[in-house]
Parts: C-alpha cells; structure tokens; sequence
C-alpha cells in the first residue's frame, strides 16, 4: 500500500491511497515505458502486509428459481471449441466454490489467509460464472467456455483493510494487481481477466510501472492473453468524468484523454473490452478511451451466486435492488471467447488471439471508435475457419454495423472504477507520451460474419 490519506470509493473494494496532485502534463498522455526491472519477484500470493477483516461478507439474494437465461446461441461455436485444455485467471475479489464451476482451481489470497477461493464481496464469482460456468439445464446459463478451468486469485476486497492505523477500507492496489497478474502468469494461466481499473484525471499522478512491466511479462514471456475492463462513468462507478472526443474519431486521440485507466492504457499488451447493452449500442457508464479495443454486454447481467447453488440477477451488497450491470461483467465474456480460440488454434499467440477477436468484431461504421473499439465481439466469426500455422488465408472484413457513441459530460471525481467491483492505490508520476501502437502478429483466419455475436449478456 501507498501511504496517503483514504479515499471513499462506490464500489466493492476500497483502495488505500489517493493520487497526489500535480500539474498536468504538457505533452499528450500515454503510459510510462515498460520497465522489466520493475516486473514484482516471483513468489506465492500473499498480502503484503497484515490485515484484517472489517465487514461481514454479502451476497445477492438468489435469482428466482425459475429464471430461464437468454444467452448466445453458443452452440455452433461449441462444436469447434469449448475452452477445453484452458486456463483463466480471475483476478478479483475471488471466486466462491458453487456446483457449476467443476473446474474451480485456488490460485491464491493477497487479501487474506486464504487460497483464493473465498469472496466476500460477490464480485469475482459473478466474473468467473460469465467466463467459465458449467451449462445448467434448469435455467439455460452457461459461462462462454464452460470446458475451460477458472485459477481463483483474491486480489481486493471491500470487506478488508491493512490496520486501523493506515487508514480506510478495502484491500488491493495496482502493486498487488501487478503481483497478482505475475502469479497467474507463473500458473500457467493462458487467459488472465481483469475486471478492475485505476482510474484517475490525467492532473493526477500514476506511479503503475509494476503494472506495466506484469502485463507485459505476461504476454511476451508466457505468452498469455490480458484482457481488461474499460472502467465505468457515474452510478457506482468511479472514473471521475467520461472521455470525450471530437466527432467520430476513426483512430485513437491520445490528446483528447482526459481520464485515463490502467492497466488499458498499456494497449499494446493489454485487450481492453467496453460494455453495450442488449440491442448493441455503448453503455452510458462505459469509458471511452484510445485504449478500447472491443465491446461487450454488460447490461443486466445474471451469473452464480457466492452462496447456495444458484443464480443471482441483482448487485450483491447493494442498498437496493439494481440489475448486475458494467464493464467489469463486458470482459469476461472476452475473456471467455479468448479461451475458445485458444482451446481451437493452441498455434496462435497471445497477440494473434487479441487481434482475432478484434478484426472478427462487429465493426461500427467508422471501424473503430472509442467507446466499442473495434465493435461487438462475434464468437463464431473468432473461432470459424482458424487455419493451421501452415495453411494461412487472408483476413476477411466484416461488413460495418451501426453502433451509436453515447453522450457523455462531467460526473463526480472518484478516483477509481468499475461498477461494483474492484478499487486500487495510486501514486507517484504519470509520464507524458505516446504509447506505440498494438504490435500484431500476422493472424491467420477465414474471418466471417454472422453467428452468435453477443447482443445480450442475460
């Protein structure tokens, strides 16, 4: 933790330091340069110091028994793949034991004396149900690549805090996000799900290198996929105001930033996932960023409950009823589409399987845009006719469709933010910058349009 004073955040998990003002940078606004010196040492999870328990756990009350789940038509997609052989880090709150994750693995506690598979906040087991849930006939829900095994790492809770002398609630911070994300990768994780974001002004100070040099450790060292959310914009979420951006930018306006979210910012390692609701178009919370790469649903959600055997359909914790609904639930399903490919096409590398779901997507008419990315992530166009490393065919556009750029203004700062879900500390320096474009493998693929893109996650 970075010593400073506590900051109250609406979310689930508290963070222990705010950002340190500073004037803002003259130059335009890109992550620091990766630094592999600053890569956290290998070792088991762990907090990094003492902590204690300070709330009760929650949960969502159970969905209702007969709740029938509307998902994709993963069927077609099934045939060829379904995440089989897969690992996914859920790098969360953690993710609670429930009869429809078989394939639940501890991967370890940095909040408390635990293996990973406790969460006292609901959070990550409504992450890990959207990635990796067993199908249930009862209610037609299934998780994206239900063949695919979930490594369980806690990372942050709301319900912790380091010493009533440090100040604040909550547990976790980009320091242990870049722990975290290390241990997953030494795991063997082939997929690592982030669905939390610091998210700050760019008049405030980011001192993430260990985050940056864990994402890219990730990705050029063992070859893993690192998908992130975008970060959400009023309600519960907490990025302070949302990005906005002359017209429909066809490429990434770095000078237009003016909140920005780590680890997305590090895009060339990281695949950063925006939400839409059920008809396709941006979610009102979504931040927009040059970072975003692909779009979602992550509107009213429904996922596993971290008590009973059930459902839950409601935001756990919250004072009143609201339907599970942010960026944080948009990049599983990434996540999960990520396992499917590479379940499918074991060939392709981490950045060839980014690429894919990013030239697959339902591009929007401009064929990119800073609140979907490159459009509507398709997982049968992602996974149809992937050609062996010896047989490439050309990549084949998707024709456009039309996705709406929401209206966005000034909200309430909060320093951090993905709708009821993860917070972490900040400190030191935002560098000024360009960050280099998305370094792309050749990626072979018969591409492809049609299918069971995601127009509802529900």
């Amino acid at each position: 933790m970075i010593a400073g004073r506590a900051v109250p955040v609406l979310a689930a998990v508290v963070l222990g330091a705010a950002p340190v003002a500073a004037a803002a940078p003259a130059l335009a606004i890109g992550p620091p340069p990766v630094d592999s010196r600053m890569l956290p040492p290998a070792g088991p999870a762990a907090p990094g110091q003492a902590t204690e328990q300070i709330a009760s756990c929650v949960a969502a009350p159970p969905a209702d028994a007969g709740t029938q789940v509307a998902r994709p038509d993963l069927g077609a997609a099934w045939i060829r793949s379904r995440g089989a052989g897969q690992t996914v880090a859920v790098i969360d709150t953690g993710v609670a034991r429930h009869r429809l994750l078989p394939r639940l693995v501890p991967g370890g506690d940095f909040v408390a004396d635990g293996d990973g598979t406790a969460d006292c906040d609901g959070h990550g087991t409504i992450v890990a149900g959207i990635i990796g849930a067993a199908p249930d006939p009862g209610s037609g829900f299934s998780g994206i690549a239900p063949d695919a095994a979930v490594l369980a790492i806690r990372q942050s809770s709301m319900k912790f805090r380091v010493s009533a002398a440090a100040g604040g609630d909550g547990v976790g911070d980009v320091d242990s996000l870049a722990a975290a994300i290390r241990t997953a990768a030494d795991q063997g994780a082939t997929v690592i799900n982030i669905s939390s974001v610091a998210c700050l002004a760019v008049t405030d100070r980011l001192d993430d290198r260990a985050l940056g040099a864990a994402v890219a450790y990730a990705v050029d060292d063992r070859n893993v996929v690192v998908v992130a959310a975008a970060g959400n914009v009023g309600g519960q979420g907490t990025c302070p105001k949302q990005n906005t951006f002359p017209g429909a930018a066809a490429e990434p306006d770095w000078d237009g930033v003016e909140v920005v979210a780590s680890p997305s910012w590090y895009d060339d390692y990281v695949l950063t996932v925006g939400s839409v609701d059920a008809d396709g178009a941006p979610s009102a919370f979504s931040l927009a960023g040059p970072w975003v790469d692909v779009a979602a649903p992550g509107e009213s959600v429904v996922s596993l409950s971290t008590i009973g055997e059930g459902l839950v359909d409601v935001m756990p914790g919250a004072a009143a009823a609201q339907p599970i609904s942010g960026t944080s639930y948009a990049a599983p399903v990434v996540s999960g589409v990520a396992a499917l490919i590479r379940a499918a096409a074991p060939q392709l590398t981490a950045r060839q399987v980014m690429h894919r779901i990013e030239s697959t997507a339902q591009h929007p008419p401009s064929g990119w845009n800073p609140s979907v990315g490159h459009g509507v992530v398709d997982v049968l166009a992602a996974i149809r006719g992937i050609a062996g490393p010896a047989e490439p065919s050309p990549p084949h556009p998707l024709p456009p469709a039309a996705v709406a750029v929401p209206d966005s203004g000034a909200r309430r700062f909060a320093l951090l933010g993905v709708a009821a879900c993860t917070a972490l500390a900040v400190g030191s320096a935002l560098v000024p910058g360009h960050r280099s474009p998305r370094r792309v493998d050749a990626v072979p693929h018969e591409g492809g349009t049609g299918g069971a893109e995601f127009g509802a996650a529900r």
